[in-house]
């Protein structure tokens, strides 16, 4: 496990990445004005002791040469020694629908990203639970099983996204089998799912394998992402700008709207409670709440805890690039003769 231990300095990118186009720019502006200066003949006769090509290397070693240097600046650790630590909490399991209908903009910026930002915020306020991820849209599939490391869970929610499951669809009722499966045998009474949706059930079944959870000991909680009014849900193109909205078979746009009722009585049957993400409250709170208030157990995760510096290799290779790009010349060694003649 790698970690870091001043990670603000990942800032400084920034600013190499404002200088590269900056000298992009002035090398455009100088190339401009060199050919302002005669034609090719004599342009090539004037910089005859230049090497381009030698030039062009020296930048890129440069570039380098400030990236790793960088990254050395931000205390790059090894974790070297794993040490069990025991927590008293409980296992949750979160179920991100990630349909196409998720990306319907009747919640702001649209429904899976106000639904990956509220599952971070909800990351952050846990002390001692584990935590998973199942990804659900035609098909399901266990993201992250279940861990401690609440850094890793939050890099997994900003990746889940739309086209991870080609399959499209709303298999509710497979979510709720595959969180059954995930959790571990005979500790359900200490487990929660929390299922992340609009509400759409296109498969069916869903209530049913709700109840089924519930008398295993697992509570379900139902989360509604999107509004009672409904959006029409945008299709992307190959470079992820929307080129239109979607359409049924006979060429009429489809309007998705969240479905309260289906998920007031998953929810019920869960024996869980029925929460919103909107454009007015997020229900974070509420779900913290309800996790806080269960019972709990204590759970142990194996975590590292020594650390060793890892700043020297970078910083080193850092050096050995401005070395190199002190001694490369980017003078030709080879002189060549003026054959013309002055007129």
């Amino acid at each position: 496990m790698i970690s870091f231990e001043y990670p603000y300095a990942f800032i400084f990118y920034a600013f190499l990445l404002l200088l590269t186009i900056h000298g992009w720019f002035a090398r455009k502006r100088e190339d401009k004005e060199a050919g302002m200066w005669g034609d090719e003949m004599v342009r090539r006769r004037l910089f005859a002791r230049m090497n381009s090509g030698r030039s062009q290397l020296k930048r890129h070693i440069r570039w380098w040469g400030l990236a790793l240097l960088i990254f050395a600046a931000a205390g790059p650790q090894m974790g070297t020694k794993l040490t069990e630590i025991e927590r008293r909490g409980v296992d949750i399991l979160i179920a991100v629908d990630i349909s196409s209908s998720m990306k319907a903009e009747d919640v702001k910026p649209n429904r899976l990203e106000k639904a990956k930002f509220e599952i971070s915020r909800l990351i952050s306020g846990l002390k001692g639970d584990r935590i998973g991820l199942i990804v659900f849209a035609g098909t399901s599939h266990l993201y992250l099983p279940l861990t401690g490391d609440y850094e890793a869970a939050r890099v997994f929610v900003d990746a889940v996204d739309t086209g991870m499951i080609q399959t499209q669809g709303t298999a509710l009722a497979e979510a709720v089998n595959r969180a059954i499966q995930a959790f571990p045998e005979g500790d359900s009474k200490y487990s929660v799912l929390i299922v992340v949706t609009d509400g759409e059930d296109h498969e069916g079944g869903a209530v049913e394998m709700a109840r089924k959870a519930s008398e295993s000991g697992i509570v379900v909680h139902a989360v509604g992402v999107g509004t009672s009014r409904g959006s029409l849900i945008p299709v992307s193109g190959e470079e992820g700008n929307r080129v239109d909205f979607k359409k049924d078979r006979k060429g009429k746009l489809i309007t998705s709207t969240l479905n309260v009722s289906v998920l007031r009585e998953f929810a019920a049957a869960g024996g869980g409670e029925f929460v919103r993400f909107d454009n007015r409250s997020s229900g974070t709170g509420e779900l913290l709440n309800l996790i806080k208030g269960m019972e709990k157990r204590t759970l142990r995760t194996h975590e590292y805890t020594e650390f060793e510096d890892r700043y020297q290799l970078f910083a080193a290779l850092a050096l050995i690039m401005f070395a190199g790009d002190a001694l490369i010349s980017n003078r030709r060694k080879d002189r060549r003769e003026w054959r013309g003649r002055f007129v």
